[in-house]
């Protein structure tokens, strides 16, 4: 039997055998979509080789083609075709990854127990990996249920990925801190090996007092939670059973309902008594928070970078729960009120003389509000306050100096649901986010760049003047939107501000005026703001509709989501524009700081502007006079 137009001469078993050939391109590129060149590189043949191939195996059938830009085309195998409409898995045991085309909610619910999303194309395909941490932080009383979830959700089973994912769930519970009888803290190791040649090799007399046992050590109360970042550090997890004080008894009603997958975090930390909130900016951690707080029922300490952030705690403590004003305190540079449930700051709570007060309290609850500073020297000595519950809370822990896995370790596991079940949902509005690369205004300009170094050769870059003519362009297309413009250097807003005549918020704008300011924006008197990085986090704009990044902090991944964020609420359109210049380091800036996004779920496009053209119209849709770019040419460092 032929297939559709064999060609003469050439056999089913020639068919087969060059269809297999692309298989082997697909298996060694570990993904079922590639362009040409990925497929001539991955069988060690031409691309003038592999183009006529690649177009008789699909009139043959065999495969599919499709132009997903100008440039370049990719191939699938066709048999994709006929299951359009079905959850598809491709497990890759040895690199612990998980290729989903078009899984249910469910499917990615119970991933995301295991694994972790990193990479979808905000349509149908996902991309999941497993981590030793994945393990370690699994939500599970015993290696079998883990398991049985793994065996649930995978077509089928994997002997190899099961062996390693046992292992590792064992070496999560090989040291155990607990109370002794006499009210000290005891390390305990499963093997009088590990006690010798892990616990106390890695540790010192500043951590470990005396040797209790062959396998048990006292441990210096002010060091646990540093004893705990050099065992993980060391690929051993510590379980944390200690006895730890529940704080003074605090009664207390929220007012308000909680979405089902709040309800979801709030039990999941009951579980555990300790873990980091990890949620999109609006999808309600704070609520959800608010919930936890409910449930422990004791005195409560909340832990802010900012004195803007410890308001509105105070704000939406006292809306949506039954304490009253004498029982919510705030303590910071301008106040100092401790109350059952006291709001500080992070620097003020971390200096020496402030310290006892906080260290002397019984809390039953610390919340870290931001939690991804906690790595840094001067908020981590937060951390070693200790309680029964913590809570973290954020957007995006991931760090440049790469000490996330640290926050998890001092605070707790993530906690969280998949960004794309609340897009999907309605819960949060998922941004658009566009790239747009800026030409230089003129050659002057450019050869100044080429002539700096340094951090003036950024700041030259960030501040090309075709950005403002770009800013006022994307303004004018969307003027019902109300709309922050970011930047990361003041002469820059400055600019902006006077081009565009808005107001400029900075550090340096007063506490009440920028207050009077965010106010007229909320309400509506006020539509465009430009803000430096005091926009970042800690302010709350709740129906920002419209962000533009003139300029960014490096390839900050977390910046990135903060500012995204801001537009990331229940309601509306969400729209981003990065402006980048083109040819400039910066362009390589943009592209990372936007891939922590899209490995969340948001789409994200490239374009490159062009001169603009006053007939021209790019619309809500953003179909403008612009090149599109994509993933696949962007190299990050």
């Amino acid at each position: 039997m032929s297939r559709g137009g064999q060609r003469a001469g050439v056999t089913d078993d020639q068919d087969d055998a060059s269809l297999d050939r692309f298989h082997e391109a697909v298996e060694r590129a570990g993904r079922p979509v590639l362009t040409t060149d990925e497929i001539a590189r991955r069988l060690d043949q031409s691309r003038d080789e592999t183009e006529p191939w690649l177009a008789d195996l699909e009139r043959e059938g065999g495969v599919v083609s499709r132009d997903v830009s100008q440039d370049p085309t990719v191939w699938y195998p066709a048999e994709w075709t006929e299951y359009a409409d079905r959850e598809r898995f491709v497990v890759f045991p040895n690199r612990r990854q998980i290729v989903v085309d078009r899984p249910a909610q469910f499917t990615r619910a119970q991933l995301s127990q295991f694994a972790r999303l990193v990479d979808t194309n905000g349509d149908r395909g996902y991309v999941y990996e497993m981590a030793d941490s994945d393990i370690w932080q699994a939500p599970y009383d015993d290696v079998e249920g883990l398991l049985g979830t793994v065996r649930d959700v995978l077509p089928q089973r994997y002997p190899d990925l099961e062996e390693w994912i046992a292992e590792q769930w064992k070496r999560a519970h090989q040291f155990t801190l607990r109370t002794h009888e006499d009210g000290y803290t005891v390390l305990e190791a499963a093997t009088e090996n590990l006690m010798g040649n892990v616990a106390r090799q890695k540790l010192d007399d500043h951590h470990l007092r005396a040797p209790i046992s062959d396998t048990e050590s006292w441990v210096a109360e002010e060091a646990t939670a540093e004893v705990k970042r050099i065992l993980y550090e060391a690929g051993y997890p510590v379980q944390d059973e200690r006895d730890l004080e529940s704080g003074d008894p605090l009664e207390l009603s929220l007012t308000l309902d909680l979405r089902e997958y709040q309800h979801d975090w709030v039990q999941r930390f009951m579980e555990s008594k300790s873990g980091v909130l990890v949620g999109p900016p609006g999808s309600g951690k704070t609520v959800a928070a608010m919930g936890i707080l409910e449930r422990v029922g004791g005195e409560t300490l909340i832990l802010v970078p900012s004195r803007e952030l410890v308001r509105q705690w105070r704000d939406e403590i006292l809306a949506h729960t039954t304490l009253d004003e004498s029982q919510v305190g705030e303590y910071h540079g301008g106040k100092k009120d401790v109350r059952p449930v006291t709001i500080a700051t992070y620097q003020t709570a971390g200096m020496d003389r402030h310290r006892h007060l906080f260290d002397s309290r019984e809390w039953g609850l610390i919340v870290y509000d931001e939690v991804q500073h906690v790595p840094s020297d001067v908020y981590r000595r937060s951390a070693n306050l200790q309680t029964r519950h913590r809570l973290g809370l954020s957007a995006s822990p991931v760090r440049e100096d790469d000490l996330q896995e640290e926050i998890f370790t001092l605070i707790g596991p993530p906690i969280g649901t998949d960004w794309d079940s609340l897009f999907d949902e309605g819960f949060v509005a998922e941004p658009r986010v566009e790239i747009r690369y800026v030409p230089w205004t003129d050659e002057e300009s450019r050869n100044e760049y080429v002539g700096s170094e340094g951090h003036e050769r950024r700041q030259i870059a960030a501040s090309n003047p075709a950005k403002i003519d770009e800013t006022r362009r994307i303004l004018t297309r969307h003027p019902e939107q109300k709309a922050l413009v970011f930047v990361d250097y003041l002469d820059q807003g400055r600019d902006l501000s006077a081009a565009l005549d808005v107001p400029f918020i900075s550090g340096d704008t007063p506490h009440h005026e920028r207050e009077r300011l965010f106010q007229q924006f909320r309400d509506g008197s006020l539509r465009t703001l430009v803000v430096s990085r005091v926009g970042d986090e800690g302010i709350d704009l709740p129906d920002a509709s419209l962000a533009v990044v003139a300029s960014g902090l490096g390839g900050s991944r977390r910046q990135g989501t903060q500012r995204a964020g801001r537009t990331m609420r229940p309601a509306g359109r969400a729209l981003m524009y990065v402006l980048a210049t083109q040819g400039a380091r910066e362009e390589e800036f943009a592209r990372r700081q936007m891939r922590y996004l899209a490995g969340k779920g948001v789409q994200v496009q490239e374009r490159t502007v062009e001169e603009p053209d006053e007939d021209s119209e790019d619309g809500e849709d953003g179909e403008d006079d612009a090149d599109d770019r994509t993933d696949d040419d962007s190299h990050v460092d």
